[in-house]
């Protein structure tokens, strides 16, 4: 009997992955057995959380009666899967779409004789993973046995899995082949038939029969053993230091470091302008001392600036030329440093809002009073005074209501 996921898993998978912008063809990040386990971890807990539920249908006795019971349903299997896989695990569900023939197989035939879904899936199905204690395709016996893997003091490469070395990957303080002794820098410190305890060695000591530095059998890399004790190797004082041409060598416990030379010298023996082998350029020699020349000083030769308003200023090993106060570098000459001209004012460029206003109200005066003139014909002289007046309060009011217009004409705004 085909289940309906079956259909919709390999119909819909594809495009929800697109969607979700999960890449088809990227391989797991994650190693398939853990992708199985966890596969059937959440199987296990959607058993759980289905474990009370039926059809739901109305009539639950007769629906347990004539079609089964719900505990073994298919109903309830599709009820458990839709939870297996979080939306964006592809692992998950290229897994799930993999091995969809032996879920469905396991839930109705193989369930009640092997009950455990992990072994039967994904050890002994899909073949996936291992029994604890053992790896790779065969499932070999991890190192140290199965029921100990690497004495329990390490980890078993692949364990579980049909995957990795078996090399024992060892605690910090442990070594050998099956973690079962002491590695580098540590000693036994106790041990029995099945228990070992590994303590850390004196710092200089490789191998060691104690935690005192005089207990050292063998020395870290950068010391040598003297009398049971490591005594620090001076790097510098010898031929294994290599440090390069402008460096000089400086010891440290187990090692050495290489540092800068001082900027005034060519080679150096140590730290600072009194270590100098020889000066650089820039500097002189003024005893053990490599100092600083000052090419700027009066008492030089020849002057090093010589551009027209330049300035010499002296720097550390070297000099700069500068414009002059009061100059400024263009087209790689030093000319006066002068203030941009002002732009020529306009006409109404000092008027103010005063002044403004009673133009704006002239301005509308003369216009009304020569239309009021031309009205009148010249036939009344007192007829075009009184509209003369008229037109200078007309002015007026229409002044104040075009103020901003002509206000920003007047000032050319």
């Amino acid at each position: 009997m085909a289940l309906p996921w079956k259909k919709m898993a390999s119909a819909w998978l594809p495009l929800l992955l697109l969607l979700l912008g999960v890449p088809r063809g990227s391989p797991s990040q994650q190693e398939p057995c853990q992708t199985c386990r966890d596969l059937a971890s959440n199987f296990n807990k959607g058993l759980e959380r289905t474990q009370r539920e039926n059809f739901g249908g109305g009539n639950t006795a007769w629906e347990e009666e004539k079609l089964a019971k719900y505990a073994n349903s298919e109903t309830r299997l599709l009820e458990v899967l839709e939870g297996v896989c979080a939306t964006s695990d592809f692992a998950c569900h290229q897994l799930l779409e993999q091995g969809e023939d032996h879920v469905e197989h396991w839930w109705f035939h193989e369930q009640q004789q092997h009950p455990d879904l992990f072994q039967w899936l994904c050890m002994d199905a899909l073949k996936l993973c291992c029994p604890p204690g053992t790896y790779g395709p065969d499932c070999h016996t991890c190192p140290g046995g199965a029921q100990k893997p690497c004495s329990g003091y390490g980890q078993c490469d692949g364990d579980g899995t049909r995957r990795g070395t078996g090399l024992c990957m060892c605690q910090t303080g442990y070594g050998g082949p099956f973690c079962s002794e002491c590695g580098d820098g540590y000693y036994e410190a106790s041990r029995n038939d099945s228990h070992l305890v590994c303590a850390e060695c004196y710092r200089a000591c490789g191998r060691c029969s104690g935690p005192e530095d005089s207990s050292c059998l063998r020395c870290k890399r950068g010391w040598m053993l003297h009398d049971r004790r490591c005594i620090d190797i001076d790097e510098c004082g010898t031929d294994m230091a290599h440090c390069r041409a402008n460096q000089f060598c400086v010891n440290t416990e187990g090692s050495y470091e290489c540092r800068d030379c001082a900027k005034a010298c060519i080679g150096c023996m140590g730290a600072g302008p009194s270590r100098c082998k020889k000066c650089n350029k820039g500097y002189r020699r003024d005893g053990v001392k490599c100092l600083d020349v000052d090419e700027c000083a009066e008492d030089m030769e020849e002057p090093v600036c010589t551009g027209a308003n330049e300035a010499c200023e002296n720097t550390e090993g070297s000099y700069r030329c500068v414009c002059a106060e009061g100059h400024v570098r263009k087209e790689g000459i030093c000319v006066e440093d002068k203030p941009p001209d002002a732009p020529e004012k306009g006409f109404f460029d000092d008027i103010t809002d005063d002044e403004v206003v009673v133009l704006q109200q002239m301005f509308f005066g003369a216009i009304i009073c020569a239309l009021a003139t031309l009205a009148a014909k010249g036939d009344m002289v007192f007829t075009a005074i009184f509209i003369g007046a008229v037109a200078a309060m007309a002015g007026y009011w229409l002044s104040e209501r075009s103020d901003r217009v002509l206000d920003g004409f007047i000032k050319g705004r």
